[in-house]
C-alpha cells in the first residue's frame, strides 16, 4: 500500500497514465461533466474534499505547464481566484462557457465536493525534465 501521495487508486492510476500536454479538469460539484474523458469523482458531501485540497494534492504529483479558469471566478469566488492566481502566475482566464467547451478535451476530470461557484481549473501537463 502506498504510504504517501495520492491514495485513491482510481486517481493514482489516472495520474500515472498522463503525458505531456494531456489536460486535467479539476472541478466543483456543479460543473457539467462532458462525455468521453475519464472521471474520478471524489465528492463525498458539500465541501468535502475541497477544491484547494484536491488541487494541492494533484500539484504535488504533477508538473503543470499551464492552467485555465473561468474569468467569472474573480467576481463570484474571490477566494478560489486568489488560490489559482497564487499557484499559477500565468493563469489564463476565459469565459465559463469556453471553459466548458475546453473541458471536453480533458483526458481526466477530477470532481471535488466544492460547492462554491467557478471552482474549476483546466491543467495542462508538463514534463519533469
Amino acid at each position: 500500500m502506498k504510504r504517501a501521495g495520492i491514495l485513491n487508486r482510481h486517481l493514482a492510476g489516472a495520474v500515472a497514465a498522463l503525458g505531456h500536454t494531456d489536460q486535467i479538469l479539476i472541478c466543483d460539484a456543479g460543473m457539467p461533466i462532458p462525455e468521453g474523458p475519464r472521471v474520478v469523482d471524489l465528492a463525498f458531501r458539500a465541501g468535502v474534499p475541497s477544491f484547494a485540497e484536491v488541487l494541492d494534492g494533484l500539484l504535488a504529483e504533477l508538473v503543470v505547464e499551464g492552467a485555465t479558469a473561468a474569468e467569472e471566478i474573480r467576481g463570484a469566488n474571490p477566494a478560489a481566484a486568489a488560490l489559482l492566481e497564487g499557484r499559477f502566475p500565468d493563469l489564463e482566464l476565459v469565459p465559463h462557457e469556453r471553459l466548458k467547451q475546453l473541458s471536453a478535451g480533458a483526458r481526466l476530470i477530477v470532481r471535488t465536493g466544492e460547492a462554491r461557484p467557478y471552482a474549476n481549473v483546466l491543467l495542462r501537463c508538463g514534463v519533469f525534465f
